[in-house]
């Protein structure tokens, strides 16, 4: 942030820390306005204690308690990491649920945005053609195949955005019927179902796999539709009929050309804005995040739901310590206990894995002024806005709702965005402070920095600059409304984001939960 006057932003009325605004951070015996004085550097993004806290005191930020005081620390010092003790999370069986719903706020009209319509009824942002796998083993010949489809029919098929394969690690040597399973399973016959597919199923797989087609398409498991199959969508690479990989290659590229022309016939048309399908992450978090970017994320979440969008953010370890000031603000009480059902089935997977939530924060985010994962959280929630969460999906479910839905997801930026697809995002909107070259092939990704240093420093990756929201350059509300425009545009393909411009896309990583024998 670019500002000659030593600033620092105090969330909350009863905190009694703040981070210092300034780029490069300020120096030992800077005196602000009030007149604090620093007792040593602090760098950019990190806390100063505003009063003397002694050993063993409530450290406030956002109004919540994100550590306590491993030692006496002065007012005026800088709060690093190694002095915050990380405290106990929410005890999930006393949560109150329901009991502050958010009253609605006005409908949003005559907002729309020129998608694809498709035959189930949704609407996409692109128009993709998406090769899904039963088991990795394909994946090498399903790579080949789409550079071949790239490169020799899509010239031939202009109205076709792209093709995707959508490998993944699974399919073999797996536990199909433990019963975590379905979570791998349900994400990846999901995937093949995102809006931005145009209903186009078309799969390639080996054939000793022991996900076979018939049980990731017709079954799915819970939280899925089944997949109608059509003769020319599934090529099964160990068909007797086959003589060679060439042999292969050519029957792909022959059904690929069938499922291109079918997809080459759709045109955008207007929507209105209640048929889009918003996914929300943040990755490589700062101190900024929860004071800029996120909550101006949040206020554009209002503004689709408001419009009758579905709005989905996600990241359970990033919701899990602030899930107290989530359960009040949930629908009803059986939307509540979903919501805690999905927190508890984490805990207990995190457990198992001999971790727990401290695992997260990552050193970026420690850099970055983030002490630990409840501070963390507070900061992430500001994405969920102020609605009222509507519904709540399992990792890899497919949303069937309108409203603020909270999707269970990992927190991993890939494993996250992975589960989204699956769960019908056809945009994502993505807050970083730290910066990420992120990327999803299958829909458009809008990045927005938390601070105005790494929106100019990374000018061709970055679509926002919400830092000016620390510095007073504009509001909230300002970067709300610029998010929620520039979500229609990209949507409706007018607008490009730099990852789509510059070909940046992650790899799928379908989270697995489920033992591998």
């Amino acid at each position: 942030m670019k500002t000659s006057k030593p600033l620092y932003i105090k969330v909350h009325a009863t905190d009694n820390v703040a981070i210092v605004v300034n780029s490069g951070g300020l120096p030992a015996g800077t005196v602000f306005d009030d007149g604090l004085t620093l007792r040593e550097h602090v760098p950019q993004g990190h806390k100063v204690a505003l009063v003397d806290l002694a050993q063993d005191a409530a450290i406030l930020r956002y109004g919540e308690v994100i550590g306590y005081a491993e030692q006496a620390i002065a007012r005026g010092s800088w709060i690093e990491e190694s002095l915050v003790r990380l405290p106990e999370a929410p005890p999930l069986a006393s949560l109150p649920l329901a009991n502050k719903v958010p009253v609605p706020l006005p409908p949003l009209e005559g907002y729309t945005f020129e998608g694809y319509r498709n035959p189930d009824g949704t609407v996409g942002t692109k128009n993709m053609l998406a090769i899904t796998t039963t088991v990795q083993c394909v994946a090498g010949v399903v790579d080949y195949v789409v550079k071949r489809i790239k490169a020799e029919l899509l010239p031939k098929y202009p109205n076709v955005d792209g093709v995707v394969g959508l490998n993944h690690l699974y399919g073999c040597g797996v536990a199909i019927n433990a019963p975590a399973a379905v979570v791998p399973i349900r994400t990846i016959h999901n995937l093949a179902l995102n809006p931005n597919f145009g209903n186009e199923v078309f799969v390639i797989s080996l054939g000793c796999e022991k996900l076979p087609p018939d049980r990731l398409l017709g079954e799915g498991g819970p939280g899925t539709l089944p997949i109608k199959v059509v003769s020319d969508a599934v090529v099964c690479l160990q068909d007797e009929k086959f003589s060679g990989f060439q042999s292969m290659v050519a029957e792909i590229m022959k059904q690929a050309e069938v499922h291109l022309a079918r997809l080459n016939q759709r045109r955008r048309e207007t929507c209105p804005a209640s048929d889009l399908i918003v996914g929300l992450q943040c990755g490589g978090s700062d101190a900024f995040s929860g004071v800029t970017a996120n909550p101006a994320v949040g206020y554009a979440a209002d503004l689709l739901v408001r419009a009758g969008a579905t709005v989905m953010f996600s990241e359970v370890t990033e919701v899990r310590d602030a899930i107290h000031l989530l359960t009040p603000r949930v629908v009803n009480q059986d939307v509540g206990k979903a919501l805690l059902r999905e927190m508890a089935w984490y805990d207990d997977y995190l457990a198992l894995g001999q971790t727990d939530r401290a695992a997260n924060t990552t050193p970026g985010n420690k850099k970055g002024g983030l002490a630990n994962i409840v501070e963390k959280a507070m900061g992430s929630i500001a994405k969920s806005g102020s609605s009222a969460i509507a519904g709540v999906l399992a990792p890899g479910e497919k949303v069937a709702q309108k409203g603020l839905i909270y999707a269970a997801t990992p927190a991993s930026d890939f494993v996250c965005g992975t589960q989204q697809l699956a769960s019908g995002m056809t945009v994502q909107v993505f807050t970083t402070g730290r910066g990420t070259p992120y990327g999803l092939e299958a829909a458009p990704v809008i990045k927005v920095a938390t601070r105005s240093d790494l929106a100019a420093r990374w000018h061709d990756l970055m679509e926002v600059d919400a830092g000016t929201i620390a510095t007073g350059e504009a509001t909230i509300e300002d970067v709300g409304w610029e998010i929620f425009r520039l979500i229609l545009e990209v949507a409706s393909g007018r607008k490009k984001t730099w990852a789509d411009q510059w070909g940046l896309f992650n790899a799928l990583a379908v989270f697995n939960p489920a033992p591998v024998t």
